[in-house]
């Protein structure tokens, strides 16, 4: 399917009551709801603090795919493009009928209802459930190993969000989107079972190059069982690593979540259409490894003291209000000559204070700084 009728897709199907990055149970219920019976819904568990998890099922086919997402709690821009996803299926819109009739989904929409709420990674007794595949430690985590072993999956979507310090490869490029081929022993073997993941993730690769070119980046695998999708992959069922991350200004993560909705559809046409065997993985060996390269704001060359020194400011996500918050915080001072700003301030040698008149410090939290005595917002929305 072509770029264009993609985007068009999108925009006709976006799921217009989430938006942002404060996705929760209270967000989706409503829209569940409203699903014809063409969609199986069912609570499939409850989280630490009694909140219930739920999981979809649609599509006929025999091909059957397993999607989960905010397993990290403040990772919700792929949840946002999944009910997308879903809206687009149940349209019967034009050209998509194939994943349908050659697929069954079963989706995991939040998986960590109590992160989601507190907009924290963890879930509610503070465990990483990316880390507890292994010891299974906690009910989120039981849950979808439960359905990992009654679905019985052929491929398997692990769907995350990334911050913005990500860049594809070391240079001037954010990593918009980021994929992953998990391991599946310590030597990172490429086995046939990876190779198949490879192939699809090759295939998103392909298609995204044509909207973000050079902004598409692929994780280390170094091998971890306590992480999903390592285990799942190591159990020889494909498994895909999803990571939204920093389009250029888009803090709400709306323009990064079309690009994950068109991920999610050319890979699912894809493997609706094909029989992925992983003969044509190599494609993504071409994916620039991600890096730690960008902050959220350089001030270059502000003067401190006798010295011109580089300010890196990192924005801390707070929940207020109901909404996610972006505070600016001082978290680097010296020469950041090999690091990038999603903004850049050149300050040519002025002092940068704050709006008390103190020189920028590590850790000060600035909504405001004063430049040249002009009182400067550092806020992004």
């Amino acid at each position: 399917m072509k770029i264009e009728a993609l985007k068009s897709l999108f925009k006709k199907h976006k799921e217009l009551a989430l938006s942002h990055r404060y996705i929760t149970n209270k967000h989706i219920e409503p829209l569940l709801e409203k699903f014809d019976n063409s969609v199986w819904r069912e609570t499939i568990g409850q989280s630490v603090l009694g909140k219930p998890i739920y999981g979809l099922k649609i599509g006929t086919g025999k091909k059957r795919v397993l999607m989960w997402s905010q397993m990290h709690g403040n990772e919700s821009t792929t949840t946002k493009a999944l009910f997308d996803l879903l809206n687009t299926l149940l349209a019967n819109s034009s050209g998509v009928n194939d994943i349908l009739e050659s697929c069954t989904l079963y989706v995991i929409p939040i998986l960590n209802p109590d992160g989601a709420e507190a907009y924290t990674r963890v879930n509610a007794n503070e465990i990483d459930l990316n880390r507890d595949a292994q010891n299974l430690s906690q009910p989120e985590s039981k849950v979808l190993r439960v359905v990992f072993n009654s679905f019985k999956p052929h491929f398997c979507y692990n769907l995350h969000g990334q911050r913005t310090i990500f860049s594809a490869g070391k240079r001037n490029k954010s990593a918009i989107v980021s994929f992953l081929s998990p391991a599946q022993d310590e030597g990172c073997t490429v086995t046939e079972n990876r190779k198949v993941s490879m192939e699809i993730i090759a295939e998103m690769y392909r298609v995204l190059q044509e909207l973000i070119p050079s902004h598409v980046g692929v994780y280390d695998d170094a091998f971890n069982l306590n992480c999903v999708g390592d285990t799942f992959q190591s159990e020889n069922v494909p498994t895909i690593l999803f990571e939204a991350g920093h389009y250029p200004g888009d803090y709400g993560r709306e323009k990064t979540r079309e690009l994950i909705y068109i991920s999610y559809l050319s890979s699912l046409l894809y493997i609706s259409k094909n029989e992925v065997t992983g003969a044509y993985y190599k494609p993504y060996f071409d994916i620039p490894e991600n890096e730690k390269y960008f902050y959220d704001i350089i001030i270059r060359n502000a003067q401190f003291g006798t010295e011109k020194q580089d300010v890196a400011i990192q924005f801390q996500e707070r929940l207020m209000g109901g909404r996610i918050q972006f505070i600016p915080k001082v978290v680097e001072i010296g020469d950041l000559n090999n690091f990038f700003g999603h903004k850049e301030i050149e300050v040519q040698g002025n002092e940068v204070k704050t709006v008390t008149g103190e020189l920028l410090k590590i850790d000060s939290e600035n909504v405001f700084v004063m430049i040249k005595n002009k009182k400067t917002s550092l806020i992004s929305e």
